[in-house]
């Protein structure tokens, strides 16, 4: 045994302690970020009484008041008092610069919701699955899939269209959607990205895939609302698009945002996305950034809750009705050696400024 391994041991009930910690300081964020109480308290200039934030935020002040214990030991919140020995409460600019609605791509605040989430839901079946290696269907996820919808509004509502796709062949991509190409979304869920897209290049035709009807009724419902008639949905399995021969070959450019890694067949869904493009056609794989071997990821700075997002949500629901169970960290290198399985002979790897937890896989369909 090395100094080091010596060291870590005998820090290892302080991490204990930490753990327990910041667990629950987890679960008590997820409960303020989806209660509104973030961003009810980014609206104070100064500090506040616990009645008074109650109040604005029409939530229960006892509640409210415990809930702000843990938001003051967690170091989130700032406790002042006033002369009369009242306690008053003030979330700092630069917190809420990252944990409200308004942070846009910089928040943080909604990733708090998830952890908490995925427990309440799948706890016990995740557990069950590490007795019968059986799958979770989408269909126990309802909650969750909300979730998503708000995640995607976040990561896509300030970039997508004004800085992702002028990234994209150098802005040749923006051009010949101004000018009108055929576009499918993977894996679309209630279509936040898509509509986002039918918006803004009214020339182009949008299809939305997913396995859910449930979420593409949603997505028809918007895109209704908002009179989009360059859109369209269809329920599909990603892993059956190769037998498709009303899309095959039909397609200029193909998206999936963190898609390819919950396919229960994710093999099978690249190759038929290969196979509905059309020659020279474009696909645009954005999904975790990581390495494929462990070892690679000992000092990722999320590492822990992706492989945990992973193991209650992606690899479970990848293993179901049969899958392979890739799992969200199945990492750079065997991104490239699926997608060139897949047929795609150019396939490069670029960083995404904007949105560090994911690679931009950019790949082109032979001519």
């Amino acid at each position: 045994m090395n100094d080091q391994t010596e060291s870590n041991g005998n820090d290892f009930p302080k991490k204990l302690t930490d753990i327990l910690n910041y667990g629950a300081l987890n679960l008590a964020m997820g409960l303020g970020y989806r209660t509104r109480l973030f961003d009810i308290m980014d609206t104070f200039d100064k500090p506040q009484p616990v009645a008074t934030i109650s109040k604005k935020v029409g939530l229960n002040e006892r509640y409210v008041q415990e809930w702000l214990g843990i938001m003051v030991t967690g170091g989130i919140v700032d406790l002042y008092q006033d002369q009369d020995g009242q306690d008053l409460f003030h979330l700092p600019k630069t917190h809420a610069d990252l944990i409200t609605r308004r942070s846009e791509n910089n928040n943080m605040g909604v990733y708090m919701q998830e952890i908490p989430l995925l427990t309440a839901t799948v706890f016990d079946a995740v557990e069950n699955g590490f007795r019968t290696g059986k799958g979770i269907s989408y269909e126990m996820y309802p909650g969750f899939q909300k979730f998503m919808t708000e995640l995607a509004d976040a990561k896509h509502r300030q970039v997508l269209v004004s800085r992702f796709l002028p990234s994209v062949e150098n802005g040749e991509m923006v051009k010949k959607l101004r000018e009108g190409i055929s576009v499918c979304d993977m894996g679309c869920g209630e279509g936040t990205a898509l509509i986002l897209m039918a918006e803004a290049f009214p020339k182009s035709r949008f299809l939305g895939i997913d396995i859910s009807g449930t979420v593409l009724e949603m997505g028809e419902s918007m895109a209704k609302e908002k009179d989009l008639r360059n859109i369209n949905f269809k329920k599909r399995d990603c892993a059956t698009l190769k037998e498709d021969m009303e899309l095959r070959g039909s397609l200029d450019y193909v998206t999936a945002f963190d898609a390819i890694h919950d396919q229960t067949q994710p093999m099978k869904a690249l190759e038929g996305i290969h196979a509905i493009l059309k020659d020279g056609g474009v696909f645009s794989m954005v999904d975790i950034a990581a390495g494929s071997d462990l070892a690679k990821n000992m000092d990722h700075p999320m590492g822990m809750f992706l492989y945990t997002v992973s193991l209650m949500h992606c690899m479970p629901v990848g293993l179901a009705n049969g899958g392979t169970g890739l799992g969200m960290m199945w990492g750079r290198e065997k991104a490239v050696e699926m997608l060139q399985g897949a047929g795609f002979a150019q396939v490069e790897v670029k960083e995404i400024p904007e949105d560090p937890f994911n690679l931009h896989f950019y790949c082109r369909k032979q001519d």
